[in-house]
């Protein structure tokens, strides 16, 4: 048993649903709860990096447990009671050389 314990993250992901009368596509909104993501806040090498290479200022950093296969790019996410925006790559890592139980980074910026 892990003595490091994620929070519970909303990631709100847009699944399509139809065509409109003009063929577009429908979107619904789905909110998918995610256990055990850490939630770090971001250094200060990272907010310099990230605002220079994309204009982006990353607030904090989600690390998201090993066996997750939701899509996570350029996606809204709710926790500490605000919403929050995913930009980026996601960076991965290879589960069986990663010791922990989380393998993937996210970068997130306030989103209102």
């Amino acid at each position: 048993m892990s003595m490091i314990k994620g929070i519970t993250v909303t990631l709100i992901d847009h699944i399509p649903d139809g065509k409109d009368a003009f063929g577009a596509p429908i979107y619904r909104t789905e909110e998918i709860p995610v256990d055990n993501v850490l939630v770090a806040p971001s250094t200060s090498d990272d907010v310099t990096t990230q605002l220079n290479l994309t204009g982006k200022k990353a607030v904090y950093t989600l690390a998201i447990p090993k066996g997750d296969s939701h899509d996570w790019k350029d996606k809204e996410v709710r926790f500490f009671g605000q919403r929050w925006r995913v930009f980026g790559y996601p960076t991965k890592g290879i589960d069986d050389l990663i010791p922990l139980a989380w393998n993937t980074k996210v970068m997130v910026e306030q989103y209102e």
